[in-house]
């Protein structure tokens, strides 16, 4: 079967868009994409954790610190620029192009709100952790919604059409194009720069990879292509989002405001390394689960069976990793 977007992609159309394949097949495409994926995530866990290794050598935990001050609020702006609706793209059972172009030009309007939002929040993280370096570094960071918001279109097409094999080598490139930018950023001596300038190739690379894979260009918004639904579902998965978010990352902000950089730098870095293993096999299993789930969604039986086979799977492979990161966290942190 060809690894390809169909040709109705490629223009803005009222037509619905096809999917590739029947049902019967779901199984053998979700199987491949769930490996691609999978072995994917393992190769992104390595090149991460080493990077990690490697610039906790090169950087003081202050630079750390001073960076995880500005992404714990980002983060929170992050996760209204697709709002939901790349999960919309993916989960609609019939979707037209008039729709997915709307779509996108929606997520480029909240990009930009949010860039202007960043902008003027840089002055006000700057007096509230009473530290004028957070200044700049935030203002350099709102770039970022623009460029994640050009892709979040592009990214649920290829996620609709299961074509996990390629999304995993964007994520590859878009990884190892952030590890050499960082690395070389911080060799050169740019201290906490290296971790921003990380961070925006990341979110450019994998921007322009989808641009390059997927045979679609956006056309104008049309507002009256019955894009309620959608919306409704979006905003209700950015709701849910929200609320996890903050519950996983309200004592940063308190670490940062009352023991400052160094302490927040050094709980940063064991946050991250105990939770990117699950967070990598949660991505692989999930992602790949919800995209094949959504074209289950008019058979209850099925739905229902693939569900729980997919979530035991899911406890199978995380569960063991957080009691191992329990057990060994004296050694886990001696690497950190």
């Amino acid at each position: 079967m060809s690894d390809t977007l169909p040709a109705t992609a490629a223009r803005s159309t009222s037509r619905p868009l096809a999917l590739p394949g029947e049902i019967s097949d779901l199984r053998e495409r979700t199987l491949r994409g769930g490996f691609a994926k999978l072995c994917g995530q393992a190769a992104s866990f390595a090149f991460r954790l080493g990077f990690m290794i490697v610039l906790a050598r090169l950087l003081d935990p202050k630079d750390f610190g001073l960076v995880a001050m500005v992404t714990v609020v980002t983060g929170i702006y992050g996760m209204f620029t697709s709002l939901g609706l790349s999960s919309a793209t993916v989960q609609k059972a019939n979707i037209t192009g008039d729709q997915i172009s709307t779509l996108f030009w929606i997520n480029m309007l909240i990009g930009a709100v949010l860039a202007l939002l960043c902008l003027a929040t840089a002055p006000v993280l700057s007096a509230f952790y009473r530290e004028p370096r957070l200044f700049w570094v935030t203002v350099t960071m709102a770039t970022g919604f623009l460029i994640n918001a050009a892709g979040v279109q592009h990214q649920a097409l290829l996620q609709r059409h299961l074509r996990y094999v390629t999304v995993t080598v964007i994520d590859a490139l878009s990884q190892l194009a952030s590890i050499v930018v960082g690395i070389g950023m911080a060799v050169g001596g740019f201290g906490y720069w290296a971790l921003v300038g990380a961070m925006l190739t990341s979110s450019a690379v994998a921007t322009a990879g989808a641009w390059l894979t997927v045979r679609w260009m956006p056309g104008r918004p049309r507002w009256n292509t019955g894009i309620a639904s959608m919306l409704h579902f979006g905003g209700t998965i950015t709701l849910n989002s929200l609320v996890s978010y903050s519950s996983y990352n309200l004592e940063k902000v308190l670490l940062g405001r009352f023991w400052g950089a160094d302490a927040l730098g050094i709980y940063s870095r064991a946050f991250l390394l105990i939770n990117v293993p699950t967070e990598y096999l949660n991505s692989a299993i999930g992602g790949v689960a919800f995209s094949a789930l959504s074209r289950l969604q008019d058979d209850p039986a099925r739905l229902r069976s693939y569900f729980l086979k997919g979530y035991a799977l899911a406890v199978s492979m995380t569960l063991p990793v957080t009691i191992f990161c329990a057990l060994f966290s004296c050694s886990l942190g001696r690497i950190g």
